[in-house]
């Protein structure tokens, strides 16, 4: 998986793009096709805003956050990534047939 850290009208310093990086790396719990995470920092009218944008293999997730301190800002984005990949995950998992093993049980149970 590859982190792109990316900022406008600012500098990023190299805690913040190491606790970016570390945060990110997490997202591949909640679904791990992901190829790319672009993580862009901005500072518009010295107010940090934050936004995500996961890709997979057939889907992109985006998500943007606006607050008075950078790191809290960066935390709720990744949150609302999160929230969005473990909702995607639970709708591929439940569109999904039973197993072959739940199957024969029914069979058997009706005859």
């Amino acid at each position: 998986m590859n982190i792109v850290v990316k900022a406008r009208h600012m500098d990023v310093t190299d805690a913040m793009k190491e606790y970016v990086e570390n945060k990110a790396s997490k997202l591949t719990r909640f679904y791990d096709r992901l190829h790319t995470i672009e993580v862009i920092l901005d500072l518009e009218a010295d107010k940090p805003s934050v936004e995500i944008i996961a890709s997979g293999k057939k889907s992109t997730f985006v998500a943007s956050h606006h607050s008075d301190e950078m790191y809290s800002c960066i935390d709720q984005c990744l949150h609302k990534v999160s929230e969005q990949l473990r909702r995607h995950k639970d709708k591929v998992r439940d569109h999904q047939g039973p197993t072959h093993s739940e199957t024969a049980d029914l069979g058997t149970s009706q005859a």
